[in-house]
């Protein structure tokens, strides 16, 4: 999409500033704009320190719509589908229970309800807030449920124990479409044996292929960007996600994400926060991700019919080219695909006429023969009879 170059520069300006402010306590982060309206917003943060406060609630809110928004087409998706009746869980910190846009569709596992670090409210709004009086916010399936699952501690913390329990008691819980919010190094084996237990019954998960923020080098001297398998996006029945900005872009200093299966908006995005009304900005690959897996309830809601590798498979095949492929919710919802049972319907067997007798045919040459020797033979006899009388039928050379 074609901007001009002040506003594009706005935009990247208050990517930048997102990028710079997600780093430190939800709580005490200082504002960063949220688009390119004047309205500015608290920054998301990471796990919480020991004796951190816990999230609040936010006093503003995006009055302009956000970039994703727009990029993603996501008013002409909604008109094909909302994504109802399809449940996402959030494997995560938790969902808040007060956040009107979320109101009546949230359900939540064991302690799962609370949310102190306010990263699961935030992506429970990306993927399924419903718009609400003075904020042109939503998420991408404003009619889907969320099922809150505790991914980590209280405070934020992830284990691949805690990650691949979440992942299971989502599948046992009902929910077609799993979201998870972390990228771990380490738990390839439970992580994956999670995964495909998920996806035995019909789950699609989908998972940052990198962190939001990039763990310290071996040596602790700086952070580490270099491309590396993260679990459980790593798996091969997950979906991975990477991340851009505004710009098309990945912010340098973000974690290089290896071999991601689709890229989504993820840095300068709005969501919800823990409670109320207001709105957050944060970054990273897992914002992206909570993008893909409200997509994901967008087709599972558009087409019930597909499995889960096939739903995959249609949001790959439909994503716009590039390395790699973008995100495009609208393609996959309306596209007719070959192959795809969701546009496969069968067709009525052709009717053949049989070829037609020729008996019809004879039958009525011989009728126009014989019609036309019995003219043949009146005419003669109107000749022969008037001159035979004349000579009183003597012959003519008497």
């Amino acid at each position: 999409m074609r901007r001009s170059s002040s506003r594009l520069i706005r935009l990247c300006l208050s990517t930048a500033a997102a990028v710079a402010l997600s780093v430190g306590s939800l709580g005490a982060a200082p504002l960063a704009t949220a688009v390119d309206g004047p309205v500015q917003l608290p920054a998301l943060g990471g796990p919480l320190a020991d004796g951190a406060p816990c999230a609040k609630a936010s006093g503003r809110r995006a009055e302009s719509t956000p970039w994703p928004l727009t990029t993603l087409q996501l008013p002409q998706v909604w008109r094909l589908t909302e994504g109802a009746g399809v449940t996402v869980a959030v494997v995560d910190t938790g969902v808040g229970q007060d956040v009107p846009a979320l109101r009546g569709r949230v359900r939540a596992v064991g302690d799962a309800g609370k949310d102190c670090v306010g990263h699961g409210s935030f992506a429970a709004g990306v993927i399924a807030a419903a718009p609400v009086d003075g904020s042109a916010f939503a998420g991408v399936a404003p009619k889907a449920r969320i099922l809150a699952v505790r991914g980590t501690d209280e405070r934020g913390t992830a284990t691949p124990d805690r990650v691949a329990s979440g992942i299971r008691t989502a599948t046992d819980e009902g929910a077609r479409v799993v979201y998870v919010a972390n990228a771990l190094l380490a738990g390839r084996t439970e992580l994956t044996a999670a995964v495909k237990y998920a996806a035995d019954h019909d789950v699609v998960v989908v998972a940052p292929a990198a962190p939001d923020t990039a763990p310290q080098a071996s040596d602790g001297s700086k952070s580490d960007t270099s491309a590396r398998p993260y679990f459980p996006a790593f798996v091969a029945q997950a979906l991975s996600v990477s991340d851009y900005g505004p710009d098309g872009t990945r912010p340098s200093s973000a974690p290089d994400p290896f071999a991601a299966d689709l890229a989504a908006p993820g840095d300068g995005v709005v969501g919800t926060a823990p409670s109320g009304a207001g709105h957050y900005i944060g970054s990273g690959s897992s914002l992206a991700a909570a993008h893909v897996a409200g997509a994901v309830a967008l087709v599972r809601a558009r087409y019930p019919e597909l499995n889960a590798a096939e739903v995959i498979h249609r949001l790959q095949s439909t994503a716009y080219p590039s390395v790699p492929p973008r995100l495009d919710p609208y393609a996959a919802v309306s596209l007719l695909l070959p192959h795809d049972r969701s546009t496969t319907t069968e067709q009525p067997a052709a009717h053949v006429d049989p070829a037609p007798s020729d008996v019809p045919a004879r039958r009525a040459m011989v009728i126009a023969v014989a019609g036309a020797v019995f003219v043949l033979v009146l005419a003669a006899a109107a000749v022969v009879v008037p001159r035979g009388k004349a000579r009183n039928w003597r012959p003519a050379d008497a």
